[in-house]
């Protein structure tokens, strides 16, 4: 039996109980497609920190490098800053996606009927945002200039080599979403702002010349302003979106937000070797411990695992377990009793994702 090594930081506030039920579901969608998870755990974390000065030693770093993939919880504390005001959080995310080089941030959203969508109207909401994770402006996290708290710059950092590579992964999975529903076209949208900044234009460029690699895709652009009103007034009509790191980031709040919200919302962040798994939402420390946190993201994210497992390893049932994690999580959302508060319920974490479980088993694998 084939088994995955999953490197498990449980993170702070609300994470370390949302991913106990992420694993949960996962170990249930594992066993019911013959596979394994061996799930190790680490504690890098702002609370680490707070304890011992540093939130992800190198052992730990290691570990996550030599697992088959990485399950992050929501992580992060208000009050758990370096002197420059950078959150601590930071030295476990970034430092994973810097030095693994998870290039690609892939949010995909969807409309959930049993659900209400307070900033759009309709169902049939299913597009990904596909952010540039390494480059961009946030490539100036800790390089920035402060000068005697007068003057303070960052410089935004594009390349053609990772804009070429982040775009590819746009475009590869356009190609994969229409092929498992040919009734949608396949398109590419290039969100920028290329009418404004030579940075943006540099990277509608690179765009354009890898698109034309991919002629059975459409292609479209879009600057950023206009598509925030387009997620929000046809968000039916968009696909897949690239984006450079700060826009995507932007974009795929907006995006979670206009299907119910961060707690609905899974991501992944991926690259040609690694992939690193987590909510999108924070930690939420304010009703960490209450038992009332809303898993739905995080095992919406546990469910992109184990996709991303099963595409890079050519194993389908991984493939279809992943799938099977986001019919189960729509099917759960149907009954009342297996909402948390935040959905309109009464449901405990637990409970959420013992009803997610419940409605996996029920399905045909």
């Amino acid at each position: 039996m084939t088994t995955y090594r999953i490197a498990v930081l449980g993170g702070d506030g609300i994470g370390p109980e949302t991913t106990a039920e992420a694993l949960k579901v996962a170990a249930a969608a594992a066993e019911l497609g013959g596979f394994g998870l061996d799930f190790e755990e680490l504690d890098a974390s702002a609370g680490r920190w707070q304890r011992t000065g540093v939130a992800m030693p190198d052992e730990q770093y290691a570990a996550c490098a030599a697992a088959d993939a990485i399950y992050l919880g929501a992580i992060g504390l208000p009050e758990a800053r370096h002197p420059d005001g950078r959150e601590v959080n930071g030295d476990v995310i970034f430092r994973l996606r810097f030095g693994l080089d998870l290039y690609a941030g892939i949010r995909p959203v969807h409309s959930i009927p049993a659900l209400p969508q307070p900033l759009t109207r309709g169902d049939g909401i299913d597009y990904v945002v596909v952010r540039e994770n390494v480059e961009g402006l946030y490539a100036s996290r800790a390089g920035g200039t402060n000068v005697r708290g007068e003057v303070a710059t960052d410089t935004i950092v594009i390349t053609r080599r990772g804009t070429e590579k982040v775009v590819r992964q746009a475009f590869e999975l356009a190609r994969s979403r229409h092929a498992a529903n040919p009734a949608r076209p396949a398109k590419v949208t290039c969100v920028d702002k290329a009418n404004v900044l030579s940075s943006y234009a540099f990277f509608r460029e690179v765009f354009d010349s890898v698109a034309d690699e991919y002629p059975d895709v459409q292609r479209d652009h879009a600057y950023v302003d206009a598509m925030t009103a387009y997620q929000v007034q046809r968000p039916q009509s968009l696909d897949v979106l690239v984006a450079e790191n700060m826009f995507g980031d932007i974009i795929s709040d907006l995006a979670a937000a206009s299907v119910g919200g961060l707690g609905l919302s899974g991501s992944g962040d991926v690259g040609d070797e690694h992939g690193l798994f987590q909510s999108s939402h924070g930690s939420a420390p304010d009703i960490a411990g209450q038992g009332i946190a809303n898993p739905v993201a995080a095992v919406l994210s546990a469910g992109l695992m184990l996709d991303w497992l099963g595409r890079r390893r050519d194993d389908p049932a991984a493939v279809r377990a992943g799938a099977l994690v986001e019919r189960a999580v729509d099917t759960a959302l149907q009954d009342p009793s297996g909402r948390t508060p935040d959905l309109g319920g009464a449901a405990s974490t637990a409970q959420a994702g013992d009803a997610i479980v419940r409605a996996l088993k029920e399905l045909e694998f």
